[in-house]
């Protein structure tokens, strides 16, 4: 491992973007890999309550990597982003091993990895210092794509392996490609970053409430709007399958056609996110993605056939532009020697959405006298309409407050060249 004060000149050819697209998609593989087995193990650790440790766990990891982000983000500024990919990959991938342990540890360590689990944050900030702002969004969109890829194609293999040689063998190979992250950061991932323009910071600034009081106007508004568009998104996540099966009667194969033509979609969209950026600029198609997510969560709200839960599904595959128009937005709005720290409270707030969105809509089906777990309520005169929307309804009020937050950005004219309050602070022990 590089210390601290080198200058890594190892590694694979010059830093590119092909680098950045290799370290998320062999972690996020190792990780979807586990989406099957994970459940069957937290049903076997937490028999009462799967859902409800299931959720605590998720939740602490998310508000840890929300509380982390921007000091990792701040670290990679000033030490470089190769050691700190390497740090974040090393701790994301950790758990998964320790399931050959024990399941107690490993679901505490999963959590606990929270704290160093932002590697996202870091591979946007690389994305930032080998491209052109021009070359960004598309670059960005790039990122999103592999990332959907790895989700679409790991967890139906690790289902596979499971059912044919057991929940050993799945944890094995997910092992197997973790080791294969760290050392192709290690050994084949250059540094992104001169360090004649390494900045300083104050150690004051990584605090995420702080640095959005701190920084230009403009930025707490942006986290105002990733915040209010991914904490429902992360709770439909969670319970969507649940809702189509339970709600809607679709039947195994119906769902998993439905969540490949999803996630294809989902992909080729962010592919062209580069092309739509630059033909309507970065705020037109926050926009865009912010209103397209409005409707799909209307529709699942009012909706009462199969075609139209399909239609949701198409538009939330369309609407997953969202977040990565906002990565490239930031990625455009600020120069590259703060892009750490900005990209890495934009997704430590991802993370913490990641662990009170599942947890916002449970307690609203529980409010609601739904639980999705347990099938429909015996007795169907109290099945109503409006006790099923009501998380869908919740979202789509916060995504409409999003938009009315994002028509208030400015446009790329006007942030052209703009650079963070915090990239001439001191570094301060």
């Amino acid at each position: 491992m590089p210390r601290i004060g080198w200058k890594v000149s190892y590694g694979v050819g010059a830093a590119s973007v092909n680098h950045a697209l290799i370290v998320i998609f062999l972690e996020y593989s190792a990780w979807g890999l586990l989406t099957m087995p994970m459940i069957a193990t937290l049903k076997e650790t937490f028999p009462d309550e799967p859902f409800l440790m299931n959720g605590l766990g998720m939740g602490i990891k998310g508000i840890l990597s929300f509380l982390s982000a921007p000091l990792i983000g701040a670290l990679s500024d000033i030490w470089g982003r190769k050691l700190l990919l390497l740090v974040t990959v090393t701790f994301t991938c950790l758990p998964i091993p320790l399931m050959f342990v024990h399941n107690w540890v490993f679901f505490v360590i999963a959590s606990l990895s929270g704290v160093f689990g932002v590697t996202f944050s870091v591979v946007l900030a690389y994305v930032a210092d080998v491209t052109t702002p021009e070359e960004r969004s598309s670059s960005h969109g790039m990122v999103s794509a592999i990332f959907a890829a790895s989700l679409v194609m790991s967890p139906a293999l690790g289902n596979l392996l499971m059912n044919a040689f057991g929940i050993n063998a799945v944890v094995l190979f997910a092992t197997i490609i973790s080791v294969m992250d760290v050392l192709f950061v290690w050994l084949a991932v250059p540094e992104s970053l001169p360090k004649k323009v390494r900045t300083s910071i104050s150690w004051k600034q990584v605090n995420p409430f702080r640095i959005m009081r701190r920084l230009d106007s403009d930025i707490p508004t942006l986290c105002l709007i990733v915040f209010l568009l991914l904490l429902p998104a992360a709770g439909e996540f969670s319970c969507v399958p649940a809702y189509l099966k339970l709600r809607m009667g679709f039947d195994f194969m119906e769902l998993s056609v439905l969540i490949a033509f999803v996630a294809s979609l989902s992909i080729a969209m962010n592919k062209i996110l580069g092309s739509l950026i630059r033909a309507v600029g970065a705020k037109r198609t926050v926009l865009v993605g912010l209103g397209l997510n409005l409707l799909q969560l209307l529709l699942y709200s009012f909706g009462t056939e199969k075609w139209i839960m399909w239609m949701a599904c198409l538009v939330a595959a369309l609407g997953s532009i969202s977040f990565p128009a906002l990565c490239a937005y930031a990625s455009i709005y600020y120069d590259s020697e703060s892009q750490a720290a900005v990209q890495g409270t934009i997704n430590g707030l991802s993370s913490l959405c990641n662990g009170l969105g599942p947890a916002v809509f449970g307690i609203i089906f529980y409010l609601s006298d739904m639980d999705l777990s347990v099938g429909l309520p015996t007795n169907k005169d109290t099945f109503q309409e409006h006790t099923v929307a009501a998380p869908f309804m919740f979202g789509a009020f916060c995504v409409l407050i999003a938009i009315l937050a994002a028509i208030f950005m400015p446009s790329g004219q006007e942030s052209k060249g703009k650079k963070a309050h915090f990239s001439k602070m001191q570094y301060v022990i």
